[in-house]
């Protein structure tokens, strides 16, 4: 799978969450990070180009007044025109998905009702539902990084797992993808390759109990 991160940021050397992110990503081969405040003004033909090359594209942003940075509205104003993400027929992007990684600098708390900021993230970020719809892209949950600076180095280590999944997953949240994301690095290294082979099997075992679940749920409505 091809994965196009579009990043928005109009100061992106200063940015520790973006380097992190950039960092995190440098190791994927099918991960093409394209920073667009860097690229102005947009060649179009070769915006449309990667947009077409990619499998899944990932909008990366920090909230600013609740909304991304100027450039990405710009690039999604200049390059996603009518008759290249849709026509008269519906939407011309089926087949891909569209992922979002947002960065804030508030509480995850602060972003629901009774909160700081009193509204849902969903809310602010309703209108990227409408272009999936509009294009027929298949929408993924966002990706959300709060007060990274706050974090600890436990958490930035789950995040750097959480982000490589979320670029390289079919299905980033699929437990089953999850295991075999670990296996696959474990067993490409020779002195974790037992603890792969010990998450595997473990793997299986949980595998066998969920279809043991199921059939004993099965029985019990017949």
């Amino acid at each position: 799978m091809k994965t196009l991160v579009i990043v928005s940021h109009p100061d992106i050397e200063k940015s520790n969450t973006q380097q992190f992110l950039k960092a995190s990503a440098a190791t994927l081969s099918q991960v093409a990070w394209h920073h667009l405040d860097v690229n102005l003004p947009f060649d179009v033909p070769a915006e449309q180009h990667a947009i077409q090359a990619a499998d899944r594209i990932v909008f990366q942003f920090p909230l600013y007044w609740y909304m991304a940075p100027a450039s990405l509205h710009q690039w999604l104003t200049e390059v996603w025109l009518k008759q290249f993400v849709y026509d008269a027929h519906g939407g011309l992007l089926r087949g891909k998905s569209l992922g979002l990684v947002v960065s804030f600098s508030q509480p995850e708390a602060a972003y629901q009702l009774g909160g700081k900021v009193g509204f849902s993230l969903s809310q602010f970020l309703t209108p990227y539902v409408a272009l999936a719809e509009k294009t027929s892209l298949d929408l993924l949950a966002p990706l959300t990084i709060s007060q990274f600076a706050n974090q600890t180095d436990m958490a930035h280590q789950q995040l750097l797992v959480r982000y490589q999944q979320y670029l390289t997953l079919v299905h980033p949240d699929d437990p089953d993808e999850q295991a075999q994301w670990y296996i696959d690095r474990l067993q490409a290294n020779p002195e974790t390759s037992i603890l792969a082979d010990q998450l595997a099997a473990q793997t299986d075992e949980i595998d066998r109990l969920r279809l043991t679940l199921h059939e004993l749920k099965a029985g019990e409505s017949e």
